[in-house]
C-alpha cells in the first residue's frame, strides 16, 4: 500500500531529514540581501503578482543583520519550540538567492557554513537565475555539505505563468532541474495550488508532469492574496473573478493531487502561513499549519488513500 513506515500515508520531508542526518535538523531562514530578476530590472520590475517576502520571513531575518548573526537569533528563536535539534540548515530564503555574481554567492554560503550548528544548505531561488557555472559550484560544494536547491517553478501552464508575471517559462524550469540531476544536486519544487485561471481538473492534470520530473522534494501550498501585492488590488475589485479554496475544500483537493503523485515525491509541506496582518484571503481562521497537517493525516486515512494510490507511470 505505502512504504514509507510510521504508518504515514505520505512520503514526508521530516522522515526525509531524519534519514540523511540521523536526528533531527531544522531550518533556520536567512535573508542574504538578494534582489530578483523580476523586480530590478534584469528581466522586469513589479514582481510576482502575489509575491511579499516580507510576510514569510521570521522576524529575526534582516539583510542589514549578518549571516552569523541572524543564524545565532534563530537559533535563539527555534531553541525552546525544538529541544531535541542535533543541527541547523541554513535556508537562504528570501527573493532569489543565486541571483548574485559567484564571488558573492561562495562569500554567503562559506558564511552561513562556518558557524558551528549548521550541516548544511538550503538554497530557495528561480530557474533563470542558475546557469552552468553556478550549478557546477553547488555540486562542488555537495561534496562536502549537504546542499538543497528549491526551485519556485509554481505551474506547469505557460500562461499561467505569464497571467502571475513570473518572468519564465516552465521550459525554464525543466532545464534547471535537468542541469542539477546530472550534477548530482538535490533540488526540490515550489508549486502554488489554486493560482488565477487554473481549474481543478488543470492542477490535477498537472500531476502527471509534476511527477515525471527529477527533483526529490516538493513545496505544495494554497494560492493566497498578500497586501501591498500587485494582486491585492485586482482582488478586492472583483473578489467574485478569484474563487479561493476554503479550507475543506483544500483538504479535499490535496488529498485528491497527491493521489495522483508519484510516490517517491517527498512532500515537505501541504500549506503556507503568514502573520494575519499580511493575509488578505482566503480566512482560515486562526488555524495552523501542523493542525492543517494533522487534518490531511485524518482525513487520508478517512478515505483509506495515500500518496501515489493513483499514480500511474
Amino acid at each position: 500500500m505505502y512504504v514509507w513506515g510510521h504508518h504515514r500515508r505520505f512520503n514526508s520531508y521530516a522522515q526525509y531529514i531524519r534519514k540523511i542526518f540521523g536526528a533531527r535538523v531544522q531550518k533556520l531562514s536567512i535573508d542574504a540581501g538578494f534582489s530578483c530578476p523580476n523586480r530590478d530590472g534584469t528581466i522586469g520590475t513589479g514582481g510576482c503578482i502575489f509575491c511579499n517576502s516580507d510576510a514569510f520571513n521570521p522576524s529575526y531575518c534582516a539583510p542589514e543583520k549578518d549571516i552569523r548573526q541572524q543564524l545565532d537569533e534563530g537559533i535563539d528563536f527555534h531553541r525552546k519550540r525544538y529541544r531535541r535539534n542535533q543541527g541547523y540548515l541554513a535556508y537562504f530564503q528570501a527573493y532569489s538567492n543565486t541571483h548574485a555574481p559567484i564571488e558573492t554567492l561562495r562569500t554567503l554560503y562559506e558564511q552561513a557554513l562556518e558557524h558551528p550548528s549548521v550541516v548544511g544548505l538550503i538554497i530557495g531561488t528561480r530557474p533563470d537565475c542558475v546557469d552552468s557555472q553556478k550549478l557546477d559550484y553547488l555540486a562542488e560544494l555537495s561534496r562536502r555539505t549537504y546542499v538543497a536547491i528549491e526551485y519556485g517553478i509554481e505551474s506547469c501552464n505557460d500562461d499561467t505563468l505569464r497571467l502571475i508575471n513570473r518572468g519564465h517559462t516552465f521550459k525554464q524550469s525543466v532545464w534547471a532541474l535537468e542541469e542539477s540531476q546530472k550534477r548530482g544536486l538535490t533540488t526540490g519544487a515550489h508549486i502554488i495550488l489554486g493560482l488565477p485561471g487554473e481549474s481543478r481538473k488543470m492542477m490535477l492534470e498537472q500531476t502527471s508532469i509534476i511527477s515525471g520530473l527529477p527533483f526529490t522534494t516538493l513545496k505544495l501550498h494554497q494560492f493566497q492574496v498578500i497586501r501591498s501585492t500587485a494582486f491585492e488590488r485586482v482582488f478586492n475589485e472583483r473578489p467574485e473573478n478569484y474563487p479561493l479554496f476554503e479550507l475543506p475544500e483544500y483538504i479535499d483537493f490535496v488529498i485528491d493531487y497527491i493521489e495522483r503523485l508519484n510516490p517517491l515525491i517527498i512532500i515537505e509541506r501541504f500549506t503556507a502561513e503568514v502573520p494575519p496582518r499580511f493575509l488578505v484571503a482566503p480566512d482560515w481562521g486562526l488555524v495552523r499549519a501542523d493542525q492543517i497537517l494533522n487534518l490531511i493525516e485524518k482525513h487520508l486515512e478517512e478515505r483509506n488513500t495515500w500518496q501515489g494510490r493513483l499514480y500511474a507511470l
